[in-house]
């Protein structure tokens, strides 16, 4: 039971709340208290954090500012996993994995910096059997076969984010995920049902 609901049922049940601790005998003497039940807003609308971060951040977090074009990236990156059948947990994975190989940008071929054929939100490779160049930079396509991959990853809900989106890219650099895990889990909580 949320904190918000706990102490609205204690008020209507006439009972006294402080610092975390529940008054017992002694607010029986207290003045009493006028039990008319209490309105409360509950915020549905939102996945709750725990679903979202269920091990908490692991060390130092980034956060970078982003434009329409990206937003418009997080957005189809969650109704993918929606579409998917996959729940928020899935879509923090898939946007803070994109967060760190692309920053939110359907990257083209970059030329001379371009990492092999990487392509996409992702920087996924057609060489490697992600699909063809256009498959891979269009977003739904992108994130169904990040997602793909996903799945097939025994425990991957119960795994740290950067240990589950390592798994499925196999990056060079496996612990860069983690910085990005709070902003995404931001813009799901922000999008997921909008």
């Amino acid at each position: 039971m949320n904190t918000i609901m706990r102490k609205s049922v204690l008020s209507v049940a006439g009972l006294a709340f402080a610092g975390g601790v529940f008054a017992g005998p002694i607010a029986a003497h207290a003045n009493p208290v006028d039990a008319k039940p209490v309105a409360v807003a509950v915020q549905a609308d939102k996945p709750d954090t725990a679903k979202l971060i269920p091990h908490g951040t692991q060390g130092d977090q980034s956060r970078i500012t982003l434009d329409d074009e990206q937003i418009g990236n997080a957005k189809a990156i969650i109704a993918a996993t929606k579409k998917a059948g996959l729940p928020e947990r899935a879509a923090v994975i898939s946007i803070a994995t994109s967060l760190q190989e692309s920053k939110l940008e359907n990257l083209g071929h970059l030329g001379d910096m371009n990492d092999h054929d990487s392509l996409g939100l992702f920087q996924q490779r057609p060489s490697s059997g992600w699909g063809t160049p256009e498959q891979i930079t269009n977003p739904e396509y992108s994130t169904t076969a990040f997602l793909t991959g996903l799945k097939q990853v025994d425990g991957w809900q119960d795994m740290p984010l950067t240990q589950a989106a390592q798994t499925v890219q196999v990056s060079a650099y496996p612990d860069a995920y983690a910085q990005w895990e709070q902003q995404a889990a931001d813009l799901v909580g922000q999008y997921w049902n909008s």
